[in-house]
């Protein structure tokens, strides 16, 4: 089944907007077992959208057009359509009754504008929209089914996952597939591909990777009859050995709550670099306060001494970017928290601030529990800040999620270069 994506806009193809809904639905679309044959943007002109209509029509079974069914001039979906079928719009009186009730259970008077958009093309199917005032409609051409949705993500996530979705499953039973998910860190894509080349896979079975720092997703495509799939699951799973974060949910902070709760510790954290980054993704997860003690983001050096007690000779000494004063922080967090482990970040995000001894990207960890202390210094080289603090949070997670598996707590990692480490 060929099935092509446009999306209408001139703000999406000027790059005001990024187009999130083409890459959720393309996702969606593979954990199906489908896949777009084509995408594209076309802007607010309306020859310019019926030619697209009907160059995709031509060459595909399910044409997917997202954008253009507001109540304003610009928005010219519905117009579009009915110029390409060759119908003219008419009133689609049931959408137009679920306007009014919205309006009147809103307690407000439908502005005029709203009729627009129970206006249809003669013919078209109706896609119920539960949650906003654009509906949307099907209509054929060519051979091809177009399928028109708004723009807005949360009523087009909707539309697609109750009523469109069924429909291709409907139509290509077959073709879903299951995918097997590792989530690595620690190995760059290049490598992934060179440690999965010699990899023989049966006929209808294929690995894909996607980047999305900073894990790198390794994807095992198999039927779902496929009766090699333990045995290949676990040949990946074996060759990515301690690199692999998670498995089918990437979802880090949940991976690490789970792992914390179960083995009844309390965490507690230092931050300066980072700037409460990590605080941040640990309690994006709902319940992190059954193991999440305290947080501090000690950005100054005077922070450090007045909150957790690190000793300004240290500092003095070695530096606020030191291994030593990064231990002190994390031994400091212990002392001032009820937590069983603490984790301790500090280093130089950029752009200035770097030295020839310390350049941007040089950030140290420790892990500390009870009097241990686990210390690592990394480069982070040609990094923007945000990278930097990014990368950083991984890392912390990292060390965490390795010690709390049984796994030595400083890995290796292909893309960032160890200085030096500590016990």
């Amino acid at each position: 089944m060929k099935i092509e994506m446009l999306s209408t806009g001139d703000e999406v193809l000027q790059g005001d907007i990024a187009d999130t809904n083409a890459a959720w639905c393309g996702q969606e679309l593979n954990e199906l077992g489908l896949s777009f044959s084509r995408r594209q943007t076309v802007a607010d002109n309306m020859d310019d959208i019926v030619d697209a209509l009907q160059q995709a029509a031509e060459r595909s079974d399910w044409v997917l057009v997202n954008g253009g069914l507001g109540p304003t001039s610009d928005d010219l979906s519905a117009e579009a359509a009915a110029r390409l079928i060759g119908n003219e719009l008419e009133l689609n009186q049931h959408w137009f009754d679920q306007l009014k009730s919205w309006y009147v259970a809103q307690n407000t008077k439908m502005p005029e504008s709203n009729i627009k958009q129970a206006m249809l093309p003669k013919g078209a199917v109706l896609v119920d929209n539960p949650i906003g005032t654009a509906c949307g409609f099907i209509v054929e051409h060519a051979g091809a089914k177009l399928i028109f949705t708004p723009g807005v993500p949360s009523e087009f996530k909707r539309m697609l996952k109750e009523q469109w979705f069924p429909l291709l499953i409907e139509a290509v039973p077959n073709a879903q597939a299951k995918v097997k998910r590792f989530y690595t860190f620690g190995l760059s894509e290049s490598s992934l591909s060179d440690r999965f080349d010699g990899l023989v896979l049966p006929e209808g079975v294929h690995l894909g990777y996607r980047s999305a720092r900073p894990s790198i997703e390794v994807k095992l495509f198999y039927p779902q009859d496929e009766p090699q799939y333990e045995q290949l699951s676990q040949k990946i799973r074996d060759e990515l050995a301690e690199h692999v974060f998670t498995e089918d949910q990437g979802n880090w902070a949940l991976h690490i709550q789970q792992l914390m709760i179960a083995q009844g510790k309390k965490l507690a954290l230092a931050e300066s670099c980072t700037g409460g980054m990590l605080a941040a993704e640990l309690i994006a997860v709902a319940g992190s306060s059954a193991y999440l003690d305290r947080g501090f983001v000690t950005y100054s050096n005077q922070a450090k001494q007045q909150s957790i007690g690190v000793p300004a000779s240290t500092i003095e000494q070695y530096g606020a970017v030191s291994i030593e004063t990064s231990q002190a922080m994390a031994l400091g967090v212990l002392k001032h928290s009820d937590a069983d482990i603490a984790l301790s970040v500090t280093g130089i995000a950029g752009p200035g601030g770097g030295s020839e001894d310390k350049p941007v990207g040089t950030v140290c960890f420790s892990l500390a529990m009870g009097e241990q202390c686990i210390s690592q210094q990394l480069l982070l080289s040609n990094r923007s800040r945000s990278v930097v603090r990014i990368m950083s949070t991984a890392v912390a997670m990292d060390m965490l999620r390795r010690h709390l598996t049984g796994l030595p707590v400083l890995g290796e990692y292909q893309h960032l270069k160890r200085i030096r480490s500590a016990n």
